[in-house]
């Protein structure tokens, strides 16, 4: 297969930057998260470190421009304002942005004074993701979570007043013990305080946590969980929040346009303790990662041997990566994208495209392609074909 050599710079880059600690190590969380330990987290080394991390790779994408940032973890909010203010004037200085590019930092409602938000609005974030999970104090605590929901309702009203371009609240559903009822009632919850963006999660036993080793009791029923599923989305869609990804709902223009570009198969680099990597350039496509010991990356971080796992992406990579991620979008991409961002033509795809249109899984119109609602709610079976 001929792969079209487009330049680099045509294809949208983001960068992750992963903060690896939290206050607690919550019981589902298979993310690589580190709990606070007597001595603090190393603040500005942490800080000098990314920056070194940064600098290392700054030839990889030279004179390309970054459209988004993303801050997560971990618990980035457990971060000072001003190593945050900091780690920003070190990116904007480094790397050509986008005008209007979006700075977005993941926030906990335990781990946030009253002028925290503000002080991370003046530091450069534009957009915060408040890990609320559940308004239920039960749930919470089933959950391993450090906050009320007390400080959950605060928290979010705080980053609204705080005067963000935009909010994410994170919910789940499917909770230990938790009925359609209480499902219901967090969601209201949740809309009541109108944040613009809304991410709605199943909670899922991954491997390599307590949760797998020791389950929750009174998990909810699979044909439970799918009529929570889609009564929760209707009532989201019927409040204005638009599902534009399979677990994301926006109102308006606020859709995230960072994860936008992950599910576009756009190039990311990614930096701090475990973060992952995917760019391009003039000849191929690879990936590659960082430790993710804390130690360890703070120790390596600016040096080669930091680099882990560097591999190149081979067709088939690329095939099923793409409709991976871009499946997961409601309204599909075009052919013009899928060759764009793979440099492969759509004859690598266009036989199994073919295959699940006819088996009613995706529809194809005017260059685009999409999922139907059976392909939607069975996408692993739809993704089975570009496999």
């Amino acid at each position: 297969m001929s792969v079209k050599l487009q330049p680099a710079e045509a294809i949208p880059l983001s960068l992750y930057v992963h903060t690896p600690w939290c206050v607690k190590k919550c019981p589902y969380c298979d993310f690589n998260s580190h709990a606070v330990t007597e001595q603090g987290i190393p603040q500005q080394e942490y800080i000098d470190a990314l920056v070194r991390d940064l600098e290392f790779h700054l030839p990889e994408v030279w004179g390309r421009r970054l459209s988004s940032v993303f801050i997560g973890g971990g618990t980035p909010s457990l971060f000072a304002p001003e190593a945050i203010a900091e780690l920003i004037t070190a990116i904007r200085t480094r790397l050509p942005c986008v005008a209007g590019m979006e700075v977005t930092l993941e926030a906990n409602p335990g781990t946030v004074e009253a002028d925290s938000f503000e002080g991370f609005r003046q530091a450069g974030v534009n957009r915060l993701s408040v890990g609320v999970q559940s308004f239920d104090d039960q749930c919470l605590g089933k959950l391993g979570r450090i906050h009320s929901a007390d400080e959950a309702v605060a928290a979010v009203s705080r980053a609204l007043d705080a005067g963000f371009a935009s909010v994410n609240l994170d919910l789940m559903f499917g909770l230990p013990g938790q009925s359609m009822s209480a499902a219901l009632a967090d969601l209201e919850q949740a809309l009541a305080l109108a944040p613009g963006h809304l991410s709605l999660y199943q909670l899922t036993i991954e491997p390599n946590t307590p949760f797998m080793h020791r389950p929750p009791e009174k998990l909810p029923a699979d044909d439970v969980l799918a009529e929570m599923q889609d009564v929760l989305a209707g009532k989201l869609e019927s409040a204005g929040l638009e599902r534009y990804e399979v677990s994301a709902y926006a109102s308006g223009s606020l859709q995230c346009r960072h994860n936008r570009n992950y599910w576009e198969f756009g190039d990311y680099l990614g930096i701090g303790a475990g973060a992952h990597s995917k760019l391009s350039n003039a000849e191929t496509m690879y990936r590659f990662s960082k430790p993710r010991s804390p130690g360890q990356y703070l120790a390596e971080a600016g040096q080669l041997s930091a680099v882990r796992g560097h591999r190149r992406l081979e067709e088939a990579d690329l095939r099923f990566e793409f409709m991976l991620n871009a499946l997961r979008l409601r309204d599909g991409f075009s052919i013009g994208l899928f060759e764009g961002h793979t440099r492969l033509s759509y004859s690598a795809i266009s036989e199994s495209v073919g295959e699940a249109v006819e088996r009613g899984l995706l529809v194809e119109h005017d260059g685009r392609i999409q999922a139907t609602e059976t392909g939607y709610r069975f996408l692993s079976d739809t993704l089975l074909l570009f496999s």
